[in-house]
């Protein structure tokens, strides 16, 4: 068989010993020499091709055997042949080409690239020196060759089986880590992605070892399980980046587990031997990501294709975020949706014992979530506080004064009886004059005529109301699929609404615009609305609001319960929020217990209990006291409760606990054992602590042990704590701050590992000052 192509012997041989990363350049470039080639036949004349493809075409003498072209005699360096020019089996080229001049010269080139294919392949082959592999290269060079003759198109059959051969693939899984590990890292989450691309090339490009050479394969099972997923590679993957007749499919796309437990262990030794090698060459930035961010990645990511429970690798996998936020809300954000194309109803409870919030979901149906279903939802969010119990005679009899239309007491009238800022708003939402509805467009369901009429009417609100803010950026905004809107209606027409963007990976909202139009203002709406979009975020599991306040909408933030004190670590929404020049960033933190659109009555109701109550018992220990003559005496100081009377109006001084009996160790080990697991598994899933939660890897990090002699994380910890090893805090605290200081030792300040040591630091001083636990 003569080559058409000589750029077919650069072909590199797979399958070799310990194929090495740095030899990929010469191989794209060989590759890229291959198709170049390939185009310069494509523009030679139609005689030419015939010529070439009579080497690959069976002579159409009747009874002749022949199915290629060749000279009857081997010569060095022949010419070019001619039509006339005879073949070993007698007959002249003419008849090998006969049935192809009438073929269109689509049909023509087609025939020629697949012809040049088989030469690419014959040329690979013949450098194999692995026998696993020259069998896939001899079965695809049969096949090419068969479809040049037939003039068919080149099929793969057998028993390989077609992609995809997996479900879920590579891709999907590892797209998977990243929302289940690392969803709430924020920025962050930008670094992450250009690991997981650059995994994604690696294992898209580089080769994969034949099983007879494959290492880290350790039962027989795992060699044939990888000598099928090979062959399947070899076939569908690698050969088809230099022989195009056949199709091409990314490998990240097409296999799954499997393959990725074969060959992951040996990637991943290639990939980081070749950063270390380049690592002198690298900018500051690259050798950060590459060599400080990309390892603990790859640890991660060895320990769920191994671990035999990982949910990424689940078909049905969902995107649930860890750690934060709360995820009490989930079931409500999957269940609830609107009609196509309608508005979401959003109802206030009034204030009444009998009320219901009523949300709109699948066409025809509609769910009633009464006000004591709310509340034994919210209960399960965090533990109840226990309180000591007034008698239920005293608490009837209270709760008929204040319920009495009639009620007054003290000089504080004015304060207990005047109506509640929303409370004009709430009337008038319960008697139908105004309606509150959550608004949105859509790109993929249509939406009614009357929610176009209000986003439209609510872009003039929020243009006139916001002169600052560009026209065509609230529009852009306003109907943007991502944001929501909670429309103020009043007479059909939209009179003011927030405009908000939730982010349910991250755990907050954005609230964007907020206004109101000029003459209805200053009428309990803007809290009104409000109260309702904290109830709308706590249903749906998100429980901290994000906004940027200009000078005039400060005053109105900060009274529904915003500050410029962010409670949230700036990872979680920098990179998400939009931010403005010359504006403040507020933050509010939900509660869950609370149920908002009810605050200000129950606030004004519990502030009437509570001063009826203490007008009772003034009148039960109204009675003069002596005064106090202890530090006449001499006495500095002495007990409150000593003091005359404060017993007799049921004062009762709290347990005291001294600072030596905080501090004096646990005579019961269990009970340490239980207090330092609350406090490591606090620690364990905190934010900050994905850096520690595993052994620093040497082969991952070559130097740390050389600077780190001690080195400890919070796996050893754990287990440490199971072999009860920590017979005292000082033993645990000290194991505890060694994880910090190592960090701060060898990781510069600069770094997002020296920064998660110092949070993290923090946070465990805390917890341990929590329990009485720390003494310094």
């Amino acid at each position: 068989m003569e080559a058409s192509s000589s750029a077919a012997a650069q072909e590199p041989e797979n399958g070799s010993e310990e194929k090495k990363p740095q030899k990929q350049t010469s191989r794209f470039s060989n590759l890229q020499n291959i198709r170049q080639k390939k185009q310069q036949l494509l523009l030679l004349p139609m005689s030419k091709k015939l010529q070439r493809l009579a080497m690959y075409s069976k002579c159409q003498e009747q009874n002749c055997d022949c199915i290629g072209w060749k000279r009857p005699v081997k010569t060095e360096n022949p010419p070019a042949p001619e039509f006339d020019d005879p073949c070993r089996c007698g007959h002249l080229l003419e008849l090998h080409v006969s049935h192809l001049r009438a073929k269109p010269e689509e049909t023509i080139n087609w025939l020629l690239g697949m012809a040049s294919d088989v030469d690419m392949v014959q040329a690979a082959m013949s450098k194999q020196k692995n026998p696993e592999t020259r069998k896939v290269y001899l079965y695809i060079f049969t096949v090419l060759r068969n479809s040049v003759l037939t003039l068919e198109k080149p099929v793969v059959d057998g028993p390989v089986g077609q992609p995809p051969f997996e479900k879920p693939s590579i891709q999907k899984a590892v797209t998977n880590l990243l929302v289940y590990k690392y969803s709430h890292i924020g920025q962050e989450l930008k670094t992450m992605y250009e690991l997981v691309k650059l995994l994604f090339h690696c294992l898209n490009t580089w080769d994969f070892p034949a099983p007879s050479s494959q290492k880290y394969l350790v039962s027989p099972e795992e060699a044939s399980l990888y000598t099928i997923e090979y062959t399947r590679w070899l076939i569908f993957c690698h050969i088809p980046t230099f022989c195009d007749s056949l199709p091409h499919y990314e490998t990240t796309q097409v296999f799954g587990r499997r393959l990725l437990r074969a060959v992951f262990k040996y990637i991943r030794k290639q990939m980081m031997d070749q950063f270390h090698k380049e690592r002198d060459s690298m900018s500051p930035e690259k050798k950060i990501m590459l060599l400080n961010h990309f390892p603990p990645f790859l640890n991660q990511l060895d320990e769920e294709i191994y671990s035999p429970n990982s949910p990424i690798w689940d078909p049905e996998f969902k995107a649930q975020p860890i750690t934060f936020p709360l995820e009490s809300g989930k079931g409500n954000r999957s269940s609830v949706c609107l009609r196509k194309g309608e508005p979401e109803r959003v109802s206030g409870s009034g204030g009444e014992k009998s009320a219901a919030s009523t949300t709109s979901v699948s066409p025809g149906k509609t769910v009633k979530s009464s006000d004591s279903q709310r509340d034994a939802k919210r209960r399960k969010l965090a533990p109840e506080e226990v309180f000591e119990d007034l008698p239920r005679e005293t608490v009837e009899q209270i709760t008929s004064i204040i319920d009495d239309p009639n009620y007054m007491s003290g000089t504080d009238v004015f304060s207990e009886n005047s109506a509640a800022t929303d409370e004009a708003p709430k009337n008038e939402e319960k008697n139908g004059i105004i309606q509150l509805h959550l608004i949105g467009n859509s790109l993929t369901q249509p939406v009614s005529k009357q929610v176009m009429l209000w986003l439209i009417g609510l872009k003039n609100v929020f243009s006139h109301q916001l002169p600052r803010m560009p026209e065509e950026y609230i529009t852009l905004l306003l109907f943007d699929p991502k944001h929501r809107t909670i429309a103020l209606v009043k007479n059909n027409q939209p009179i003011g609404g927030i405009c908000f963007r939730p982010f349910f990976t991250q755990g907050f909202t954005e609230i964007v615009f907020c206004a109101l139009i000029s003459r209805e203002q200053i009428k309990g709406y803007g809290t009104h609305m409000m109260n309702h979009l904290k109830d709308y975020h706590v249903s749906k599991g998100i429980y901290h609001c994000l906004t940027y306040a200009d000078k005039e909408a400060i005053g109105y933030f900060e009274r529904q319960g915003f500050s410029d004190h962010i409670k949230l670590n700036a990872s979680v929404y920098q990179g998400y929020i939009k931010e403005y020049e010359a504006a403040t960033l507020m933050h509010c933190e939900l509660n869950p217990k609370i149920i908002y659109t009810q605050a200000t009555n129950v606030l004004q109701r519990q502030k009437k209990f509570i001063k009826q109550l203490i007008c009772q018992q003034q009148k039960t220990v109204s009675k003069v006291h002596p005064g106090i003559t202890f530090f006449k005496d001499g006495v500095k100081s002495i007990p409150v409760e000593s003091i005359p009377g404060l017993e007799e109006t049921g004062y009762k001084p709290a347990t005291r606990v001294t600072r030596g009996q905080l501090l004096e160790e646990s005579q019961d080990i269990d009970t340490l054992a239980n207090m330092l697991k609350t406090v490591l598994n606090a620690v364990k899933n905190h934010e900050a602590s994905w850096p520690f939660r595993l052994p620093v890897i040497k082969a991952d990090v070559k130097d740390y042990y050389d600077h780190i002699k001690y080195p400890m994380d919070l796996k050893t910890m754990t287990e440490r704590l199971k072999a009860k090893y920590y017979v005292s805090r000082r033993l645990f605290i000290a194991d505890m701050m060694r994880i910090f200081t190592n960090c701060k030792i060898y990781n510069a300040p600069e770094t997002p590992y020296y920064e998660c040591a110092v949070t993290l630091q923090h946070y465990f001083q805390t917890r341990m000052k929590e329990l009485g636990l720390w003494d310094k």
